[in-house]
C-alpha cells in the first residue's frame, strides 16, 4: 500500500486542459452544434424523396348500374363492375430542380453550425482568460499576504514591550482577512468559469479541471482585412450565400412550374351480363401551367423572389464594409492597450514595488509607522490587480476580434 500511495496521489490530481483541448471537445461533443449536423442530413434524405412519385390510385365500383326498383328494358342496362387504376406522373424536370433547391438548405445548416460554433468558442475563450487572469490574481494576493503576515507578526511581537499599537495588529488582521476575501470572489469566478466550459463541452457541471496558467493569449492582427478576405473567412457571409444560391434554385424550381405534369388512367368495366362485351378506357391527361390564371401564381413567387436575392445582396455588403471597419478600430484599441499595459507593467509596479521595499526595510528597522507601509502595500496590491484587470479586458478585445474576424 505504501508503495501505491505515490501512484494514488498522481491518479487525483485534476487534469491540465488547454485551450485549444477545450476548443477541440465543444466542437466534437456540443450536443446543439450535433443538431445542425443532423439537419444537414435530413435535408439530404428529404432532397431523395422529392424526386418520388405520389402513389397509384385504384377504385373498385360499378358502371351505369341502375337503382334499385327500375324497370330494366333489357339485360345489357344492368351494368358493369369497374376496376380503375390511375397514376400521376409528374415532369421529371421540376421533381429535379426541387431535388436541388432542398439540397442547398444542408449548406445553409452547416454553415449556420460554423457560426454558432464560433460563438462557443468566443465563449469558451473569455471564460478561459477569466480564469487566466483569476488565477494570476490569487497569486497575487497571496504573495501579497505573506508580507502582510509578516508585518502582523511583527506588531505582535513588538506590542508586548510597547512599541505598538494593539490598534495595529487589529488593523493588519483586517487587511489578511480583506485579502482573503478578494481570493475567495477569484476563486468563485473560476469555480463558475468551469462550469460554464463544463456545460459548454458537455460534460458534469462539476467535473474538476485546470487550465494551463502559463498560456499567454497573443494577438495576432489579420494580414489582410478587406471585404474579399472577409467573405471567404467570415460564417455569416458564407450562411448568406448559400441563402441567396438556394433562393436562386428555388426561383429555377419555380420557373420548372411551367412545365406540364402528365396523368394515365385505365378503366376496365366487366358486365353483369354476358350479352355485353368486356371493356376497358385508357385516358392520358396533361397539365397546362401556362394557363394565365395558374402561371401567375409562380411568377409572382419568382419575380418577389428575386427582390430579396437584391435586397440580401445589400446587406451582405453592407455587412462586409461595416466589419473592416470594426476590425481596423478593435486592431487600433487592442495595440494602443498592449502599450499601456507594458508601462504600467515595465514602470509603474517596479517603481511601487520599489517603494514598498524601501518602506518596509524601514518599518522592520523601526524608522516609520505601519500605516505607512500598508499604504504602500495596497498601493502596490491594486496596481497589480489593476494590471491583470487590463489584461483581462486586452485578452477578452482579442478573443472578441477573432470572433468578428470569423464569425
Amino acid at each position: 500500500m505504501l508503495l501505491l500511495l505515490p501512484f494514488y496521489g498522481l491518479a487525483q490530481q485534476s487534469p491540465v486542459l488547454s485551450l485549444d483541448t477545450i476548443l477541440n471537445r465543444i466542437d466534437k461533443n456540443n450536443l446543439l452544434l450535433q443538431s445542425y449536423g443532423l439537419k444537414a442530413e435530413s435535408y439530404k434524405h428529404s432532397a431523395k424523396a422529392a424526386t418520388a412519385w405520389m402513389a397509384p390510385m385504384v377504385g373498385v365500383g360499378t358502371f351505369m348500374t341502375p337503382y334499385p326498383g327500375q324497370q330494366l328494358m333489357d339485360d345489357r342496362d344492368k351494368g358493369s363492375l369497374m376496376l380503375q387504376l390511375e397514376q400521376d406522373i409528374p415532369n421529371p424536370v421540376k421533381l429535379k430542380a426541387n431535388k436541388r433547391y432542398i439540397e442547398s438548405k444542408a449548406k445553409v445548416e452547416n454553415e449556420t453550425r460554423g457560426i454558432t460554433l464560433n460563438e462557443y468558442r468566443a465563449q469558451a475563450k473569455r471564460l478561459y482568460f477569466g480564469w487566466l487572469v483569476a488565477a494570476q490574481k490569487i497569486n497575487v494576493l497571496q504573495q501579497n499576504e505573506k508580507i502582510m503576515q509578516t508585518m502582523k507578526k511583527i506588531e505582535e511581537i513588538r506590542y508586548p514591550y510597547n512599541q505598538s499599537k494593539l490598534g495595529s495588529v487589529y488593523k493588519t488582521a483586517a487587511k489578511l482577512e480583506e485579502n482573503n476575501n478578494m481570493i475567495r470572489m477569484q476563486e468563485g469566478d473560476i469555480a463558475k468559469a468551469r462550469a460554464w466550459l463544463n456545460s459548454l463541452m458537455n460534460s458534469s457541471g462539476n467535473a474538476i479541471f485546470a487550465i494551463d496558467t502559463n498560456y499567454k493569449p497573443l494577438f495576432v492582427p489579420a494580414a489582410k482585412i478587406d471585404t474579399a478576405s472577409l467573405a471567404l473567412a467570415r460564417n455569416d457571409i458564407k450562411k448568406m450565400d448559400y441563402n441567396i444560391q438556394s433562393m436562386q434554385l428555388n426561383i429555377e424550381a419555380m420557373k420548372k412550374q411551367s412545365r406540364p405534369d402528365f396523368r394515365l388512367r385505365f378503366d376496365h368495366m366487366s358486365p353483369l351480363t354476358k350479352m355485353m362485351p368486356k371493356a376497358f378506357s385508357i385516358m392520358g391527361m396533361v397539365s397546362i401551367p401556362i394557363a394565365p390564371w395558374s402561371a401567375k401564381m409562380y411568377k409572382s413567387e419568382a419575380k418577389g423572389m428575386a427582390y430579396e436575392i437584391e435586397a440580401m445582396s445589400k446587406e451582405k455588403a453592407a455587412m462586409l464594409q461595416e466589419t473592416q471597419g470594426m476590425l481596423y478600430g478593435m486592431q487600433f484599441e487592442i495595440q494602443s492597450m498592449q502599450k499601456r499595459i507594458d508601462a504600467l507593467e515595465h514602470k509603474i509596479i517596479p517603481s511601487l514595488q520599489k517603494t514598498l521595499d524601501v518602506n518596509f526595510l524601514s518599518y522592520r528597522e523601526n524608522k516609520m509607522e505601519l500605516p505607512q507601509v500598508i499604504d504602500s502595500w495596497e498601493a502596490l496590491t491594486m496596481m497589480q490587480t489593476n494590471v491583470l484587470d487590463e489584461k483581462l479586458k486586452l485578452y477578452l478585445m482579442i478573443a472578441d476580434y477573432e470572433k468578428e474576424l470569423y464569425r
